[in-house]
């Protein structure tokens, strides 16, 4: 019986060093994507979409994630309530191309990254702001990537990708970023 309660307070402990250890982890990646749903938001403001993208100027910048990723909560979430050139974001989660269809932005996560590539050729004319955050994701034909660099979130703008979109991204936003030029189409 002591032997079991000994092996029984030696799992709590365990597991609540565990839990303790692994409480910064879980907060720095909750603040990674706060700030990655923040430059989402930012992102809408320097960009401007193809006229035939927007059918109304009532229409909603539509805000798509593929797949599942811990940042679809945290993104509806910071888009409740906010709107840029008067149209409000709307956010739905995603599986397939035809979905993407009617999406403004598509965040790929990078355990879709596969995925998008497969989705390339049916994106292409959509008019789609692609926003990744795998290695490679902007030189694969995504427009805008997140990466780290020096423990801070950076990203980097495909200027071919965004041209092929019909994308016109401010001056600003450009001199803020990496640009990667691929001069293929996606």
């Amino acid at each position: 019986m002591r032997e079991k309660y000994s092996m029984a307070l030696s799992l709590v402990v365990a597991l609540f060093a565990l839990v303790a250890l692994s409480s910064p982890i879980r907060a720095q990646e909750a603040e990674e994507y706060e700030v990655k749903a923040a430059f989402l938001y930012n992102f809408a403001k320097f960009v401007e979409w193809p006229s035939q993208a927007f059918k109304t100027p009532q229409d909603p910048i539509l805000v798509c994630v593929l797949g599942h990723t811990p940042l679809e909560h945290t993104l509806e979430q910071v888009l409740r309530g906010k709107s840029v050139e008067g149209r409000q974001f709307a956010f739905r989660q995603i599986s397939d191309a035809e979905e993407a269809l009617g999406c403004r932005i598509l965040f790929v996560g990078s355990a879709q990254n596969k995925r998008f590539r497969q989705l390339c050729e049916t994106l292409k004319p959509a008019g789609i702001l692609t926003v990744g955050e795998a290695e490679g994701f902007a030189a694969s034909g995504g427009v805008i990537n997140f990466k780290l660099q020096d423990g801070r979130l950076r990203f980097e703008i495909n200027v071919d990708a965004a041209e092929h979109a019909q994308l016109q991204i401010s001056s600003k936003l450009l001199s803020l970023a990496q640009i990667v030029k691929t001069g293929r189409q996606r």
